[in-house]
């Protein structure tokens, strides 16, 4: 990005469980300040935020620089030529998966991240469903040949974790250090010491 200008980081919250991932995201990203973070909120995930978190749409909104409305197809981040490092779609719906696999930009959220990819720009997943049947499956292993990173949030334990925040700060920690942002919240794998023989 020239100038003085932030780089730019779209994030998607799409309509899977998985809500706490995507708001711990805008919330690390607006703390460090680094990037222009701008936001995409499906309806189905405005649904879930009252579901599966104590937050209001509207302060979540607020945690973002620029925040898009996803029907509009018209909106700078619908173009290639407006320049990001990239998105992230936390959490990532089958629904939204199966729509980026097939070029379907029926909203904003999906147009954007086809965009992401035309340009060759990164594009990092969270999917969130358990278990899988061989058509899920299939959607991921397609994504990636895409050129999608495929990140589904499953917690390490060898830091051991102490809470589920913890848990959810390690996996949004990983996410960042794909876009080269070390938000300070991964325990680093340092090997085990191996023991003395008597």
């Amino acid at each position: 990005m020239g100038g003085s200008q932030k780089p730019r980081l779209i994030v998607g919250l799409s309509g899977s469980s998985g809500l706490p991932y995507g708001i711990r995201l805008l919330e690390v990203l607006r703390k460090l300040g680094t990037e222009e973070v701008h936001l995409i909120l499906t309806d189905a995930a405005k649904l879930n935020i009252s579901v599966e978190t104590d937050w209001r749409v509207k302060d979540v909104e607020a945690l973002a620089d620029v925040v898009h409305n996803v029907m509009n197809i018209s909106a700078s981040i619908a173009s290639g030529s407006f320049r990001t490092e990239g998105m992230i779609v936390a959490p990532c719906s089958m629904r939204t998966l199966s729509a980026i696999n097939h070029s379907f930009a029926d909203n904003l959220l999906v147009r954007a991240a086809d965009v992401t990819l035309k340009e060759r720009r990164r594009l990092v997943v969270m999917p969130r469903e358990a278990p899988l049947h061989t058509g899920q499956c299939k959607l991921l292993y397609e994504a990636s040949q895409l050129g999608v990173i495929v990140f589904p949030p499953m917690p390490t334990f060898y830091g051991r974790p102490g809470s589920i925040d913890d848990m959810v700060n390690t996996t949004i920690g990983r996410v960042l250090d794909l876009f080269g942002i070390d938000a300070g919240l991964v325990k680093r794998w340092t090997g085990v010491a191996g023991k003395s023989k008597k």
